[in-house]
């Protein structure tokens, strides 16, 4: 447990899970690199009653040789033929398992869409292994986990057959939280500010692999530049590996996500069918749902509007990055982000990126403003009027009568709102209150990395200055 860096609710969550007085069934899943696997392992290290990982491309025979031999690795004092297939391989799991003096006996099933090769029937006995033998039980602990996100949705966790409603308990894990980042870097004996860490996360978001990479005495711009574009950079490929690895027919989910990146403020399911040639059905909610799982994209209500007038935004970091500078990077060219920074385009994509860190933090806005116990409703807003074009990225709608409308601001020194932007602000709220008819508190918050520094002369305007830290809170 002292190697494991953050996931303290998840944690909390699987303790709460591992300590139940009857037997459970835990699903883990979540995007490629994300740290599933090093969780439960470093959770349980040598507690494991049993433990097996699934093989990568390979035949039922092969991930059958794998499971005698894992098996018989727990239980060398028992001799058993290889399995000729999955129910007996499960049976003879289930003999060893009932012979354990263990108090709570924690079974892991890492990567676990692989064991489902084509005529295996494998997921058949694990229906059987749970249904019959394991539920009966009061003291099964069974995890399991895997990246292939579309088989762990739709083939167990919305099991139609004998798994339906039997996994008991599913985890997505999320990405880390910028506290979370911070912390895993002073683990690793790495000293950058929290100027660099947000620079990082508005490239890695909170992917654990990724932040991994980062190596002592490089500046954010040297590390982004060294993974993302440089010949032998970790991550140059890593967006067609991703979705890969991640879904099977993994082509139509990339179809959505650059939909997506084609338009920040988002696209509507119509919107979507239309530019992925995916037809609005079924078929789409599938890959939606399996996308929002992954934490690639997220859905949401533009403010005052009904939710079959949903909005869905790319809110991956690493998946707007590629977009907008990994794709077209010549990987002959030397130092392409460094040459770059503080350029036109990079200044605009700076601008975008820390209003999706924010918008990854609002449970820390919330904490900074003082209403982590208030109800709260979170949206954005576009005026319906094109002459306007106002737009505000990020309304805290609250139960006691206030609304925060947050102004995300990246530089790289205290922001100073000038006489134009003050003024545009006003007219911005002023159109809101018009259009929204709201009858509650307008309240403007305004969210930099340095603070305002001329804040004194809009002090009427401004009711909330924050600085970047309050996004490090846990």
């Amino acid at each position: 447990m002292d190697e494991i860096i953050g996931r303290w609710e998840e944690i909390d969550n699987i303790r709460q899970v591992e300590n139940s007085k009857k037997s459970e069934f835990l699903a883990l899943f979540g995007r490629r690199r994300i740290g599933k696997t090093y969780l439960i392992r470093e959770m349980y290290k040598s507690k494991f009653t049993f433990h097996i990982t699934g093989l990568a491309n390979v035949s039922m025979k092969q991930q059958l040789m794998n499971f005698h031999l894992t098996l018989n690795d727990f239980d060398p004092s028992t001799e058993r033929e290889p399995a000729a297939n999955w129910m007996i391989a499960l049976r003879q799991l289930s003999d060893f398992i009932g012979k354990s003096t263990q108090k709570r006996k924690i079974i892991f099933i890492d990567e676990l869409p692989w064991f489902d090769t084509m005529h295996s029937d494998f997921i058949q006995a694990l229906e059987h292994f749970w249904n019959n033998w394991a539920s009966a039980r009061k003291d099964i602990f069974l995890i399991v986990c895997g990246s292939a996100t579309s088989w762990m949705i739709n083939k167990l966790i919305n099991n139609r057959g004998g798994l339906h409603n039997r996994v008991t308990h599913r985890i997505s894990l999320a990405p880390f939280t910028l506290s979370e980042c911070r912390a895993f870097l002073r683990h690793k004996k790495i000293n950058l500010n929290e100027y660099q860490i947000v620079q990082l996360y508005m490239v890695f978001g909170g992917v654990p692999y990724y932040w991994d990479k980062v190596t002592k005495g490089k500046s954010a711009a040297q590390i982004i530049e060294q993974e993302c574009f440089s010949t032998n950079g970790s991550l140059n490929n890593e967006f067609q590996n991703i979705f890969r690895s991640l879904f099977r027919n993994h082509e139509r989910h990339v179809s959505i996500v650059k939909a997506l990146a084609t338009k920040a403020k988002g696209l509507t399911r119509e919107e979507l069918s239309s530019q992925s040639k995916i037809a609005n059905g079924g078929g789409l909610t599938r890959l939606l749902d399996e996308l929002e799982a992954c934490h690639f994209i997220s859905r949401y209500n533009p403010f005052g509007r009904k939710s079959r007038e949903s909005l869905y935004q790319l809110t991956d970091m690493f998946s707007l990055f590629h977009f907008r500078f990994i794709q077209n990077s010549n990987k002959k060219d030397r130092d392409n982000w460094l040459k770059a920074i503080d350029n036109p385009k990079q200044r605009a994509w700076s601008g975008y990126a820390f209003e999706q860190v924010c918008l990854h933090h609002i449970p820390q806005i919330k904490k900074a403003l003082g209403i982590s116990g208030v109800e709260t409703h979170t949206s954005a807003w576009r005026s319906q009027n094109n002459d306007k074009a106002a737009q505000i990225d990020l309304i805290i709608d609250r139960r006691d009568q206030i609304i925060n409308i947050c102004e995300m601001k990246f530089s790289v020194e205290p922001f100073i709102v000038s006489k134009k932007y003050a003024d545009e602000l006003r007219r911005k709220m002023a159109y809101f209150a018009h259009e929204s008819k709201t009858r509650k508190t307008v309240s403007l918050t305004m969210i930099t990395t340095f603070g305002v520094e001329n804040e004194i002369y809009y002090g009427d305007l401004i009711q909330h200055n924050l600085k970047m830290e309050l996004l490090f809170e846990k």
